[in-house]
């Protein structure tokens, strides 16, 4: 007779859904930079792919609002996981997290979504690329690589405005004295505001500066998050290096870009004028099966706009497809869909769609 020493797991873990969890710790990174920890009530473990990230659902002045953080922490610690959070001017989550979110604190969030992440682009040398708060994801990434002892040649390049700006710094500092293969290189562009000496690298991000932290950067995969022109700049520099963009990757990280919303002002308008040339043959039915509603549309409309004719609240926070918050299940009919990661391919095979990004190429029937 054998004896097993080992008793099966029962612990439940982490789905792409909506989740109750609670603030366990928050830590000061930086002068306006914090992380939030959080857990679940009952064992559970947040499984999810290195760089990926949540939707946070918070009631603010008696208003659901929703915003989408990069994970921070690693599934390699899978009984919580953090979020990292800048203060901003203006910022009306990020501020509002600052100032409210103590220890103890109950919120829902929803995830874990994203292709941005480690998994999906396996290879024996990366070159990790961040500015500013973008560093999130690429920490997550770090500490997996750290953690489980992956046999992964790493190249870290961490742009911040000064010295007492670069986040994570100390920890980045002990993963990188401990594995040869692991190089770290930090940036600054220019001297702390509280007199902090700096020996290291200084200015912004260059050509000359690229080759001589990561030579072989051609070699590698590439993640690279931040703001966007810090990323553009990136971009510039590897075409004009030759590189295989194939094997570059990113995360934009931040608020939307000014562009994108005036594009999105324009489309509006544009649709509007539209509508009186729209033939009424073309128009397509959207049914909601669950409040018993329904609306004709424009072939060019989404599911959500469609719900929002009718008065019907399907909760959102990207509008691009990223959050994977206004998935909802697609009854009868198709859609063509454009999402950017927001949603699997197990959801969509299972009959869910993003609704913001979902667009009718018939009548259709949604669960909502």
């Amino acid at each position: 007779m054998t004896t097993s020493f080992f008793n099966p797991v029962t612990t439940q873990t982490w789905v792409n859904g909506r989740h109750a969890v609670r603030c366990v710790k928050v830590i000061q990174e930086t002068h306006d930079v914090r992380t939030f920890c959080f857990m679940a009530d009952q064992p559970l473990m947040f499984f999810f792919k290195p760089g990926q990230f949540v939707t946070v659902e918070l009631e603010i002045h008696g208003q659901t609002v929703m915003r989408s953080y990069t994970i921070s922490s690693s599934p390699s610690v899978p009984y919580s996981f953090s979020i990292t959070v800048k203060r901003v001017p203006g910022g009306y989550v990020s501020n509002w997290l600052h100032d409210n979110l103590s220890i103890n604190d109950r919120l829902h969030v929803h995830g874990p979504v994203g292709d941005f992440n480690a998994i999906d682009y396996p290879a024996d040398k990366v070159l990790l690329l961040s500015g500013g708060v973008g560093v999130t994801p690429l920490m997550s990434m770090t500490r997996w690589f750290f953690d489980t002892n992956a046999s992964v040649d790493v190249d870290f390049i961490h742009s911040a405005r000064s010295p007492g700006d670069v986040i994570y710094h100390r920890e980045l500092i002990h993963i990188f004295s401990r594995i040869p293969e692991f190089k770290l290189h930090v940036i600054c562009e220019k001297k702390d505001d509280l007199g902090e000496t700096w020996a290291g690298y200084r200015g912004f991000l260059t050509e000359p500066m690229f080759r001589m932290m990561s030579p072989d950067f051609m070699e590698r995969e590439i993640f690279c998050c931040g703001p966007v022109p810090y990323m553009n700049a990136v971009k510039k520099i590897l075409r004009e290096s030759g590189f295989d963009m194939n094997h570059y990757h990113e995360e934009s990280f931040g608020a939307t870009p000014t562009d994108v919303r005036e594009n999105a002002e324009e489309l509006a308008e544009l649709a509007e004028v539209a509508a009186e040339e729209v033939d009424v043959a073309d128009m397509m039915n959207v049914e909601f099966a669950e409040s018993g509603k329904s609306v004709r549309i424009q072939p060019e409309e989404t599911i959500h706009a469609a719900a929002s004719k009718l008065g019907l609240h399907i909760p959102k926070a990207c509008g691009m497809g990223i959050c994977g918050t206004c998935r909802v299940g697609l009854r009868s009919g198709e859609v063509e869909m454009e999402h950017n990661g927001g949603i699997t391919d197990e959801d969509i095979e299972e009959g869910y769609i993003l609704s913001c990004c979902s667009r009718p190429k018939g009548d259709v029937v949604v669960d909502f």
